[in-house]
């Protein structure tokens, strides 16, 4: 095989890995054939850092903290990361873009996104969002 063939067929591949890797991320059906996402929290980190719903549609988030210390997942836009950041709330539940994950477990929350649009989620404890504790949730059709 050349140059020029094997270049191409490497194109080729890495395109496939990197389509591959990404369906991996995109949302499933839960049990109940609604749409399900599953969000790993591993050494202080979200995976994966980017999602894909669909606007109108209940999704349930499912978020589990491999982590041996509590994380929280704060969906939302500028403004509600903003009060996080100087909030003093230390623990969440009662908004389903707002949930507090304790070490080792597993929370679900189901969100519906009534427009298109790019959100972020983070973990605001303290040093969690420098430490890049942060992913972005894009909303589509």
């Amino acid at each position: 095989m050349g140059r020029t063939e094997f270049g191409i067929l490497g194109g080729i591949v890495v395109a496939l890995a990197i389509a591959g890797a990404a369906a991996a991320w995109t949302v499933a059906r839960g049990a109940t054939g609604s749409p399900e996402v599953t969000v790993e929290i591993r050494y202080s980190h979200f995976e994966p850092s980017e999602l894909s719903v669909p606007v109108g549609v209940p999704v349930t988030m499912v978020l589990r903290n491999r982590d041996m210390i509590d994380h929280e997942w704060i969906l939302g836009d500028d403004a509600v990361h903003e009060r996080h950041r100087t909030g003093t709330e230390p623990v969440h539940g009662a908004r389903p873009t707002e949930v507090t994950i304790p070490a080792g477990e597993t929370r679900r929350t189901t969100i519906v996104l009534d427009e298109a649009g790019t959100l972020r989620y983070i973990c605001h404890l303290p040093g969690h969002e420098a430490y890049g504790m942060a992913g972005v949730l894009v909303a589509g059709s």
